[in-house]
């Protein structure tokens, strides 16, 4: 067993479901089963608050500022609700335009001193909601559209003075700029200015704008600068680290306060503009609209069987999944480029690009459920391009953070394209912005970094250590993973232009697929097995220490993580390892094996590699860290490919259902969307290739929805999250699935996909796996 106590199966009838239908049943509602505070620690530095889907606003409360999770479940004081949050991201941003409900005379605009108490007992967190009521008895609602944030607040009979502060001139993260200015009695206006994510270049910045509008007149207000308070003044502008304002409403005129903020990333009056087309009429609209909305997200991948834990634990992944990337555009259809020009998209313009996280996982799952939104996403991607001149890596709002390394925005854009997602005139756009991406180096590095390894890549095949100054974790600092990536890259890009007709530049990819047996060297040994890729400079000499268990140039990782990340062409890097059953035996040492089938749960916990930054120095499997997603898949290429799911069975312990059960940084929904295909039993393992590989579900139904599309529903009887199975035969269209993946098309296609399932290891898949990715 891999769990020791779990409750019993409980399933909650659909309204729609046929009384005849056999076995479990899908929930009716399945927000009911979302926890928002999953992973509101230091590791999973999610946030509780309100959001729609892939919304502008996120409006949630900060507990700290200046800390990679502005919400800590940990603490029990709440600084005021902000409007901009970015789900499991390591390093500190957004939080911004932060309101507070206070009572009584306004003394201070420091949040140390106007913060108030509450009790986790006291909240209420669901899907497109959330409520408090602190110490002091002020109630505290909330709810968002997808362009602005709705508050409510409730103050206590007595209660004296009934205020609400408003700070633009901190946030939690780098703040350069803010101004403020109460416009008559109803409205407060304003913008922030931010940037500097990670302290990477230190040179991008972000503006946010707001318009709020309250449904109460204002008795008294007042502004300030730094700790400066003036009462009856209407404008501020920020010192040296604050800009504010507050507004007082009379007790005998009621006790709720509301409002309506419209957010926008062009002006002041983009945020009015969105808040007047999108404001309901009253709270609990608000509310019922954000739970509609989640609602049916949350069931275009529903699941019925296991155990209540189970389910929580998946609806509440698929949640954080489909968080961003964000709207960017207002509903006119203006937005900020990365020019910091504001133009105008005929489609939905989004934002907020996590690549090197996403390009993994999440990127797959919102072009699976929602091929019209990835569609507007690449198209968003081509505006960058236009605007900016280069597409980006780790883009925050209009700016280019250059956060992290390699070329993940490819092997997204070729999958879009192998889904049939970009029309002819964006396909070869997006194609262009590529083939430079891949070729060429922007001269401003330090607004567009780009392939900073180019130069030795393209003549090499491999990227030459070099410690350019000015930049932490540039791609010549990170040579060993960021050759690995471009070959990756290059690989993928190599099939969208054989497509596209552009048969010299596919060939010139082609040759690159393989580019990462250029780093291996079989002299080198580690844990009883000979060969690994060493960093190299620009001469082909070795850089640095070439231990695999140490981390060198590789980002986030050793080269005993990265070995795997050749998944491209796994027949070619099994042959350097000495073949298939040589690469299946060190497979069992990154994983622990023996522990994997004896003790899933203490493998997962003792073997493997624990924490959200422990990623350095060390050689087993990291599910923490996006480097190593797609390892667990490594065996569809051995003879054991059912090995596979005994290690995703262990991979499931590491996330529970509460505060702390994410097991690292969920990056803007990528750990979360791993969960969510490993349960449901396919994951594509080859970004870029479009291609499912098939393991053994985790649910006894999974049913995917897409939008305007069929339904595709997978079978597995008996499945249980808790049990090591394997999969032992998949029927699909009536017929035997005699590979062990389907292509995308096949799988829209699929109708029904029925998988059998066994308690002890199955033959089925082997020899049975992808070609290679660039292969015909």
């Amino acid at each position: 067993m891999i769990v020791t106590t779990l409750a019993a199966a409980s399933v909650t009838a659909a309204g729609s479901a046929s009384a005849r239908e056999q076995g479990p049943r899908f929930a009716a509602d399945p927000t009911t089963l979302v926890d928002t505070s999953i992973g509101n620690n230091g590791d999973g530095t999610t946030f509780p608050g309100a959001a729609a889907p892939f919304g502008m606003v996120q409006l949630s409360p900060d507990t700290q500022l200046n800390k990679y999770a502005s919400y800590d479940y940990a603490q029990d004081t709440i600084l005021g609700f902000s409007h901009t949050h970015l789900s499991g991201v390591g390093c500190q941003t957004m939080g911004n335009i932060r309101f507070m409900p206070t009572t009584g005379a306004v003394t201070s605009s420091d949040p140390a001193q106007y913060a108030a108490k509450f009790s986790h007992a006291n909240e209420k967190r669901s899907p497109g909601y959330y409520g408090v009521t602190f110490d002091n008895g002020i109630e505290a609602e909330m709810s968002a559209t997808e362009r602005t944030g709705r508050h409510q607040y409730t103050f206590p009979a007595g209660s004296g003075e009934q205020n609400v502060l408003i700070e633009a001139g901190e946030s939690n993260g780098s703040t350069y700029a803010g101004d403020i200015e109460v416009v008559g009695d109803h409205t407060v206006e304003g913008w922030v200015q931010g940037g500097n994510f990670c302290g990477e270049t230190g040179k991008e910045r972000y503006r946010v704008y707001f318009s709020a509008s309250f449904d109460r007149s204002f008795s008294a207000f007042g502004t300030w600068t730094d700790d400066t308070l003036t009462p009856g003044l209407r404008t501020a502008k920020r010192g040296s680290k604050r800009a504010g304002a507050w507004l007082s409403f009379d007790q005998d005129k009621g006790h709720k306060v509301g409002a309506s903020v419209g957010l926008s990333y062009t002006s002041v009056d983009g945020a009015r503009l969105n808040r007047n087309a999108e404001q309901q009429k009253s709270f609990d609209r608000t509310r019922s609209a954000a739970h509609d909305a989640w609602r049916d997200e949350l069931n275009r991948m529903r699941v019925a069987g296991g155990s209540t834990a189970d389910r929580r634990t998946y609806y509440s992944a698929l949640y954080h999944s489909l968080l961003h990337p964000s709207v960017g555009s207002d509903v006119d259809g203006r937005y900020r480029g990365f020019d910091d020009r504001v133009h105008r998209s005929d489609s939905t313009y989004y934002q907020m690009f996590s690549l090197w996280d996403t390009y993994r996982s999440q990127n797959q799952l919102v072009a699976l459920l929602n091929p019209d939104k990835a569609t507007d996403m690449a198209k968003s991607l081509l505006h960058v391009y236009r605007d900016g001149g280069w597409l980006p890596r780790w883009g925050l709002g209009n700016g280019e953070t250059n956060v992290m390394s390699g070329d993940p925005v490819t092997p997204w854009i070729v999958d879009l394209y192998h889904r049939g997602l970009l029309d002819d005139r964006t396909a070869r756009g997006l194609f262009d912005a590529l083939w430079k991406n891949a070729n060429e180096v922007p001269e401003d590095q330090s607004v567009f970094r780009g392939r900073d390894g180019n130069p030795t890549y393209v003549e090499n095949g491999f990227v030459g250590y070099r410690n350019l100054p000015g930049y932490t974790f540039g791609d010549s600092r990170q040579a060993g993973s960021a050759t690995l990536e471009y070959a990756l890259g290059d690989c993928a890009l190599s099939t969208m232009a054989r497509g596209l007709g552009h048969e010299d530049e596919a060939d010139t990819l082609a040759g690159r697929c393989d580019n990462f047996t250029k780093l291996w060297d079989s002299g080198v040994s580690s844990k009883g097995f000979t060969g690994f890729p060493v960093t190299r400079n620009a001469d082909g000499t070795a850089a640095g220490d070439t231990d695999p268990t140490q981390s060198g140039a590789f980002h986030e990782g050793t080269a005993w993580q990265y070995q795997w990340l050749a998944q491209q062409d796994p027949q070619t890097l099994y042959g350097l390892m000495g073949g298939k059953d040589a690469a299946e035996q060190r497979l069992d040492t990154f994983f622990d094996m023996p522990t994997v089938l004896s003790d899933p749960a203490k493998a997962a916990t003792d073997s493997w590699v624990t924490g959200a930054y422990d990623y350095h120095n060390n050689f087993a499997f990291n599910p923490n860290n996006e480097p190593d997603f797609h390892a667990p898949w490594m065996y569809a290429w051995t003879g054991a490919p059912w090995k596979t799911s005994a290690v995703l069975r262990a991979m499931r312990t590491l996330f529970t259902d509460d505060a702390y059960g994410m097991p690292g940084n969920d990056d803007l929904g990528a750990t979360s969307s791993l969960l969510v295909f490993a349960m449901a039993g396919v994951f594509e393992a080859q970004p870029g290739s479009a291609r499912y590989l098939v393991s053994a579900p985790m649910f006894e139904k999974v049913e995917i929805r897409p939008a305007h599309g069929r339904p595709i529903r997978i079978e597995a009887p008996g499945a249980d999250a808790s049990e090591l199975q394997y999969v032992s035969s998949v029927r699909t269209g009536g017929k035997s699935l005699r590979r062990s993946w389907l292509s995308h098309e096949d799988l829209l296609r699929a109708g029904t996909i029925r998988i059998g399932l066994s308690g002890e290891p199955t033959r089925w898949g082997v020899d049975a796996a992808p070609p290679a990715v660039a292969q015909d």
